[in-house]
């Protein structure tokens, strides 16, 4: 069982209930390609450029607004695996999709994968690490938009 706590903390782009199941049924399915623990919680936030910016100043001393954070914790509470945090900026989202030529939702599904790899301990800082982390994301996202069941 995976328990999401997922909020909204901006309001450039509401996020609809359909995105949110949307955003929960491809963690589920990314989760489940990645680990077959029962008992699994994870967050989710939505925000903006304001509260992002200050969150990667704060945690990672970069100045910048950035398109998605993660906060790894992967501890063992309870009988639960908590993997951590992911937080997505709405509007660095929208501006992407506009740049990249693809829809809101392709853009979305690219950014909480990705930050769900960083929760299990993947990176993309050595240029072997990015070769895996690029291929698992596509994977994933490949066999989420075909309807694969794990």
């Amino acid at each position: 069982m995976i328990d999401f706590y997922i909020d909204d903390r901006q309001v450039d782009f509401p996020v609809t209930e359909k995105e949110i199941e949307f955003t929960k049924n491809l963690l589920t399915f990314g989760i489940e390609y990645l680990d077959k623990t029962e008992q699994i919680e994870v967050s989710v936030s939505f925000v903006d450029d304001e509260e992002i910016q200050q969150l990667n100043r704060e945690y990672r001393g970069i100045d910048k607004v950035t398109d998605v954070l993660s906060f790894p914790l992967c501890e063992e509470y309870d009988g639960r695996k908590q993997l951590g945090d992911i937080v997505v900026n709405t509007k660095q989202l929208e501006r992407q999709a506009k740049e990249f030529g693809h829809s809101y939702r392709r853009e979305l599904m690219y950014l909480v994968i990705h930050s769900l790899l960083h929760l299990y301990g993947y990176d993309h800082m050595e240029e072997e690490d990015k070769k895996v982390m690029r291929q698992l994301e596509e994977e994933i996202i490949e066999q989420f938009e075909e309807g694969r069941v794990l």
